[in-house]
């Protein structure tokens, strides 16, 4: 960077301090991105033409970085919006050079968004150093984007034929756009057969992604519903609190995580690990408590524990109110479940959900094993089927009930810990997925926790596959519609409960 190129930049009117800009950027250095930096953070004054950075209340050349006196008459230099604009754009470039990968990655973020031709030679110049595989492609697609708006034609069939590789979102914008106005018939049959090409590989990644989206609304579904499964499917229970049992579940995570920002700022990575087993037994001692002193004399009249649970959720509702409060409170990400893995340009995974689809097959083994290896899940089998001859056995059938309810409330604080994890965490948390819970037990069987498996994963599915193609409302109908026309034929769900005929 020379002085001619600092006073073309700083000094002039708009659209030649652009063409001088644009000039510099072609061979760009450290003292050209310091120089740009203090253009942008309005750190730059003139005076008789001569430019100045003035920094901490001093002045420095721009080209040799020697420290001037400012003359008292010096005068600021404004920038318009398209000055601004294409300084962002020339210091996002310098961003490519960066030997922090992150920072490149923002960089091309930002060229994505807006390049022309002339950050043409800086981009080829960073695809040609850029080592990260994933990122040179990217850069490519930038510089055939660019290419896109060339006014010589081959360039312009180069970069038809360069984004047919992209599967980006963008890309298809960018194209349609070029359609609208390009008028040579070879390169717009080029163009057409590209945004077909694009628009194939798109399709791919939406349906992949409504099928992620599907397992992931399924796997939550699932750990809501697996504390159900065995309230109400192996011990006959409508449990209308159990939404609230999911919100203890979330609120002990909120308490967790205060704890770990207060007390042990340097492990918060950790504070969710922790919070695991503390949302497991908030929930399940309330649901012990809830069952010693109101279920255990409602057994037998569903109805009446239906309101009597509906009360007590109203009750659990009002006390978290008075406690945290009627807004939401924030949970946050641990760095560890921040960001995604990029399948396809229009497909990214995000690390919170692959977490809790792994979460919640975790609580589905742990729960099967309990539930068919141990003797507490013996004696839970034992009084489900058979009340007074598991008690003529000499089973202690009034702990059995306490432990199970307990069992099942701790399962829906560990899905409360999950769903904290994807979306706010408010009094109402477990209102939202009562009602699906109830038919994901029904539909799957009562009692049965196969069938709470099939059915989770498969209305989650369902349901996000009829959103893309009807809206979240009528899918909504759809999939209770569905259901109550399955259970009219097949009164017992997916799995029937074994008896004798």
């Amino acid at each position: 960077m020379g002085t001619s190129d600092v006073k073309g930049i700083a000094i002039g009117e708009t659209d030649a301090r652009v063409q001088a800009l644009q000039k510099a950027v072609a061979n760009p250095d450290d003292k050209l991105a310091a120089f740009l930096q203090a253009l942008s953070d309005d750190a730059v004054k003139v005076a008789a033409d001569k430019v100045f950075i003035v920094k901490d209340g001093k002045g420095f050349d721009p080209v040799t970085g020697a420290e001037v006196a400012v003359p008292a008459d010096a005068e600021d230099v404004i920038n318009n919006n398209l000055m601004r604009g294409e300084l962002e754009a020339a210091l996002a470039g310098f961003k490519l050079f960066s030997k922090d990968e992150k920072t490149r990655r923002d960089g091309i973020k930002a060229l994505l968004a807006e390049s022309d031709e002339s950050k043409l030679p800086l981009i080829e110049k960073a695809f040609a150093a850029e080592a990260n595989a994933q990122l040179k492609d990217q850069l490519g697609l930038i510089r055939a984007a660019v290419l896109l708006n060339s006014a010589d034609k081959s360039k312009r069939l180069i970069a038809a034929t360069l984004l047919a590789q992209s599967h980006q979102a963008s890309t298809k914008t960018v194209l349609l756009a070029r359609l609208q106005v390009e008028t040579e018939p070879d390169v717009k049959a080029a163009l057409n057969a590209t945004l077909k090409t694009v628009e194939g590989a798109l399709a791919w990644g939406d349906k992949l992604g409504a099928v992620f989206s599907g397992f992931s609304l399924g796997s939550i579904l699932l750990l809501v519903a697996l504390g159900l499964a065995i309230t109400y499917g192996l011990m006959g229970v409508i449990n209308m609190a159990h939404g609230e049992l999911m919100m203890i579940g979330a609120y002990a995570t909120y308490v967790v995580q205060g704890v770990f920002q207060k007390y042990f700022p340097g492990a918060f990575d950790w504070y969710l690990v922790a919070s695991v087993p503390v949302a497991f037994m908030a929930s399940a001692l309330m649901g012990a408590a809830l069952e010693r002193s109101v279920i255990r004399f409602l057994y037998g009249r569903p109805l009446e524990t239906l309101l009597a649970t509906w009360g007590i959720s109203l009750m659990l509702q009002q006390l978290v109110r008075s406690f945290f409060g009627a807004q939401n409170v924030g949970v946050e990400n641990p760095s560890w479940m921040s960001g995604g893995v990029q399948v396809l340009g229009n497909l990214s995974l995000p690390y919170n959900r692959l977490v809790i689809m792994a979460f919640a097959l975790a609580v589905l083994g742990a729960v099967a094993w309990l539930i068919s290896k141990t003797r507490l899940g013996l004696f839970v089998r034992g009084v489900t089927q058979n009340r007074p001859i598991a008690a003529c056995m000499g089973v202690n059938t009034a702990r059995v009930d306490t432990y199970a309810f307990a069992l099942g409330s701790g399962i829906a604080g560990l899905a409360g810990c999950a769903l904290s994890q994807v979306g706010n965490v408010g009094p109402d948390l477990g209102q939202g997925y009562i009602v699906d819970s109830f038919m994901v037990v029904v539909l799957g069987g009562v009692g049965q926790l196969a069938g709470t498996v099939y059915a989770a994963l498969g209305l989650g599915v369902l349901n996000k596959f009829l959103e893309g193609w009807a809206g979240a409302v009528l899918a909504k109908i759809a999939v209770l519609v569905f259901i109550i026309i399955f259970i009219q034929k097949r009164p017992q769900g997916i799995f029937a409960m074994k008896g004798r005929t």
